[in-house]
């Protein structure tokens, strides 16, 4: 998914000390496109805390009715520097690439790119035929990792994974799709590839249910929650906030209330490097951050209709060309007319 603000603020993100009791960061809403724009609600990054391990960015969107509408629509855009990560709770997303994916992503399944030196990608909900109706329903999360510095340049990549490890504790499910997990003594590992400690999982509650996991004390963590009222060790986090556990803990305590929790669980090592992230770039750099816009602009042309569309050879350029998308590539915002700087949370 592509950072569609219209000013994107450069943050970098570092590590540093946290406090020891559970934080509580309150999403806000940002437009995913145009006039008729479908909203997401995005909890990292912030002001408070950018980082979460290497995950560097939630964005959380839905139930939206899309039986009607377009949907999900994000024309072809760039990454560089990180992961994406696609998981849903319900409907259906096709991702295309510029490494020639074409693949759909279906609740409980994950879509995982690479973006390493440079690719670019479109999402879409898929269209509606009278053989085979679209989902009525989009809702779930797109997430991002950094890639650690030594791995920023990789080649691009993208990866599908259909078969990830469940376990059910006493009705209580947990379904790791990246790294690794203890539950009820047994360590689920997602086949998924990262390049640093992380883990990310989802947590289904029935109400009045407790969940106990076996952490890594080294990791700090984020519970964010997607339905339901859900506690992490004691502490009320409701809907669509995350809450934020700082390393130290080798166990986290989930309950669901009144109501079954569903929530999304995040985790991994402290990231020790400062990144800059600047709309869908991670970089290290000032300079890093205006190559990629500058490389991806080059890319790109006003075609006669007024669109935006690819320059004659385009494919075997950075980021590639997407194909099969109806639609233009998306050009990058301006960059602020001064200097990219580091922008560090308080307490960091």
């Amino acid at each position: 998914m592509s950072n569609l603000e219209l000013r994107p603020a450069e943050r970098v993100c570092a590590v540093g000390d946290a406090p020891d009791d559970i934080e509580l960061l309150t999403s806000r809403e940002v437009p995913l496109g145009g006039p008729r724009a479908m909203t997401v609600r995005r909890t990292i990054p912030q002001r408070r805390r950018s980082l979460i391990g290497a995950w560097c960015f939630c964005d959380h969107y839905g139930p939206d009715d899309v039986s009607s509408s377009a949907g999900m629509q994000v024309p072809p855009h760039p990454h560089i520097g990180l992961q994406t990560v696609s998981w849903l709770f319900a409907g259906e997303i096709l991702h295309r690439d510029s490494v020639g994916s074409e693949q759909l992503v279906r609740p409980g399944e994950l879509n995982l790119m690479t973006a390493g030196q440079g690719i670019s990608h479109s999402e879409e909900s898929t269209p509606s035929t009278p053989d085979r109706p679209r989902p009525p329903t989009l809702h779930g999360v797109q997430l991002w990792t950094v890639l650690p510095s030594s791995d920023a340049g990789t080649a691009p990549r993208f990866d599908h994974h259909a078969d990830l490890p469940v376990a059910d504790v006493d009705g209580v499910r947990v379904q790791v799709f990246l790294g690794s997990l203890r539950v009820a003594g047994d360590r689920l590992t997602s086949p998924a590839r990262t390049y640093s400690p992380l883990v990310g999982a989802q947590l289904d509650l029935p109400a009045g249910s407790r969940l106990e996991l076996d952490v890594d004390p080294g990791f700090e963590h984020g519970l964010l929650v997607d339905a339901g009222e859900a506690a992490l060790e004691g502490t009320t986090v409701p809907p669509s906030e995350l809450a934020y556990a700082a390393p130290g803990r080798d166990r986290l305590v989930v309950a669901a209330g009144a109501e079954p929790v569903r929530a999304i669980l995040l985790g991994g090592a402290p990231f020790t490097e400062d990144v800059v992230m600047w709309w869908n770039f991670v970089g290290r750099s000032h300079e890093d951050v205006v190559a990629a816009r500058a490389d991806w602009s080059a890319q790109l042309t006003d075609l006669a209709d007024g669109s935006t569309g690819y320059v004659e050879g385009a494919e075997g350029r950075r980021f590639g060309r997407v194909d099969g998308y109806d639609g233009g590539p998306l050009r990058a915002p301006a960059l602020p007319d001064v200097r990219l700087k580091p922008r560090t949370q308080p307490g960091r």
